[in-house]
């Protein structure tokens, strides 16, 4: 992803704040239960959270005991993160870009990214979390992925619709197998700053109306990049097939990925 596309793509997040809040599914308890033993994420551990959203991963942190610092790049975001974490005084929810943002001296235990880290600028992200890490500290990174799987013959027939609305769909695509999604540590590796990683997977799948399902959309950075008129026109085809073909409900399938690595000291 080129820089601009990943300014603008990101910057779509800042938009619709209670709607993500509302339709992005929550993480699996599993992962934070497999974070307190990788990473250590238990009472008066001090966290630094790369791109909380509305806090969604923030919230079962902050129940676990950890001390929170989360930087968040939208107003819209931080400001209902505060709300949904008004119970935890140990929480901080600070507006910036993770990129501009001064690292405070005192250093971190674990540097969280629950599907955020994506959207940092490659050329800083490593080295920055590894910066904001004390010796022997953890990076963990969350990636979620749809796979395939659910109703399998709609996410074939819906591909038409994203042919005919958006150009720019490559022809032909297929949801991959979780067996696809590979255990991808060359980044880390790369920059020398950490050890090996260890990687756990949780899959999951979720049914949603024809009204959820397109809610859910609209909180997608591709889709609220589209024009608002081809949106409206992919929307309306999306929500007649879901209707005409599965009954009004659809049911997908995710991969959530997490992978965690010690900071070399």
């Amino acid at each position: 992803m080129t820089k601009p596309n990943r300014e603008r793509l990101r910057g779509t997040f800042t938009e619709a704040a209670g709607l993500y809040d509302r339709m992005r599914p929550a993480y699996p308890q599993r992962m934070f239960d497999d974070l307190v033993r990788l990473a250590g994420t238990g009472p008066g551990c001090r966290v630094l959270e790369i791109g909380c959203g509305t806090g969604q991963a923030t919230l079962p942190l902050a129940a676990r005991g950890c001390r929170i610092t989360a930087v968040e790049l939208g107003a819209e975001m931080a400001a209902l993160a505060r709300r949904n974490l008004a119970d935890f005084a140990d929480v901080e929810i600070v507006v910036s870009a993770f990129e501009n943002w001064p690292l405070p001296q005192e250093r971190f235990d674990v540097v969280m990214a629950a599907t955020a880290f994506h959207w940092i600028d490659p050329a800083v992200r490593v080295t920055r979390a590894a910066d904001a890490l004390c010796p022997a500290g953890a990076l963990a990174t969350v990636t979620t992925h749809h796979i395939a799987g659910g109703s399998e013959s709609f996410f074939l027939e819906v591909q038409d619709c994203y042919e005919r609305f958006d150009p720019a769909t490559p022809p032909g695509l297929r949801l991959p197998t979780a067996a696809d999604i590979p255990e991808d540590s060359e980044e880390l590796d790369a920059s020398g700053r950490f050890g090996p990683a260890v990687f756990r997977r949780y899959e999951g799948e979720l049914t949603y109306s024809t009204q959820e399902y397109l809610d859910l959309l609209r909180t997608y950075s591709g889709h609220r990049a589209l024009d608002p008129v081809v949106l409206d026109g992919l929307l309306e085809a999306i929500g007649d097939l879901i209707d005409r073909r599965c009954g009004g409900s659809v049911a997908k399938r995710y991969l959530t990925q997490l992978r965690v690595a010690r900071r070399l000291t």
